[in-house]
């Protein structure tokens, strides 16, 4: 068996600091987010042994605030920013974990989580996938390369406001 852990960043600040999309930040409610997401994982025993995460500023910032261990096999990838779902699983297919943690950016992540579950979650806000939604995914495989469509059963799902 498998892990995905499939997240989404936490809130980002559109205030208009930075000069490009990339560059930008969690504003104060995502920082938190983040946190509260960071206790959630740690509250279900739920700690990866493989991250694999887009470039972005937001998505490195959700990822500090996860308080993760720092000795967790960690891959920034440029291809993960702003992945449409088919290069999200490409990229899931290299991975050697045995729990994976995916950070990324919607459209893509969200779609990515609804593809590759056997059934959807019952939560209102699981079509939405907003910042910080997570999904934890259990595929019955030994190998991420056999990782599919519709191959994945949920084990849970949250967003920040449920914690």
């Amino acid at each position: 068996m498998k892990r995905l852990i499939l997240m989404r960043h936490a809130k980002s600040d559109w205030s208009g600091g930075p000069s490009s999309d990339h560059d930008r930040p969690l504003n104060p409610r995502g920082r938190l987010a983040a946190t509260a997401l960071g206790g959630w994982l740690a509250g279900h025993a739920l700690e990866p042994d493989e991250i694999l995460i887009s470039t972005s500023a937001r998505t490195s910032e959700t990822l500090v605030g996860l308080n993760l261990s720092p000795k967790i096999n960690t891959q920034f990838l440029r291809t993960l920013y702003l992945a449409p779902a088919d290069a999200i699983l490409k990229t899931l297919r290299g991975a050697k974990g045995a729990c994976v943690l995916m950070i990324g950016h919607n459209p893509g992540i969200g779609m990515m989580a609804e593809a590759i579950l056997t059934d959807l979650p019952e939560h209102f806000k699981f079509m939405a996938y907003p910042t910080g939604a997570t999904l934890v995914a259990d595929f019955d495989i030994t190998d991420w390369v056999d990782a599919d469509w519709g191959k994945a059963n949920a084990r849970h799902f949250t967003v920040p406001r449920d914690l």
